[in-house]
């Protein structure tokens, strides 16, 4: 590969990583190639993006990467690796575990980027895919905002009778 094609990967890598967010590393080496085709298929599906990048070019992609530290990732970048893209968090963690729900070992989790934040092997799995994306977060923080308005109009609206009830008793008990 020329200099000039290694700079246009290192680029679109680094485009790629802004766009998504999150991403995770992987090591896919010694799987068959119907497998690996299987891993695209299903990250197809998924809406999550899946490269297969020589690590040199995966760590200056990193170097240009603005935001969070990301030198912890240089550590994990070893033998082969594969870069799943996903605009959500727990995606590419939850299409993990699914391909390893069988006897399959891999797709291992060597370490995941996610909104700035790095998490380092894979036993961080779990943790990641019990992560809940924003869409999630946003719909939980409405529903919590909600609720206490929804309590307030249901009393208010239950009953002017009730109301009335509670304010003659109390008049009568001070009368």
């Amino acid at each position: 590969m020329r200099k000039e094609e290694k700079h246009e990967v290192v680029s679109a890598l680094t485009e790629r990583m802004k766009e998504s967010g999150n991403f995770y590393i992987t090591d896919t080496s010694s799987l068959t190639v119907a497998k690996i085709n299987n891993i695209r298929r299903k990250c197809f599906e998924n809406q999550i993006g899946i490269q297969v990048v020589k690590n040199t070019l995966i760590k200056k992609a990193l170097e240009q990467l603005e935001g969070g530290d990301v030198t912890p990732l240089f550590d994990v970048l070893k033998g082969a690796s594969s870069i799943m893209f996903s605009t959500n968090a727990n995606a590419p963690a939850k299409l993990i575990k699914e391909l390893r729900k069988g006897k399959e070992e891999k797709p291992v989790l060597k370490a995941a980027y996610v909104d700035s934040t790095v998490f380092i092997g894979d036993n961080q799995l779990e943790a990641l895919v019990n992560l809940k994306s924003r869409e999630e977060l946003i719909g939980e923080i409405i529903g919590l905002l909600q609720s206490p308005a929804k309590n307030v109009i249901s009393a208010l609206s239950s009953g002017g009778n009730k109301l009335a009830g509670i304010v003659k008793t109390l008049q009568e008990r001070e009368g």
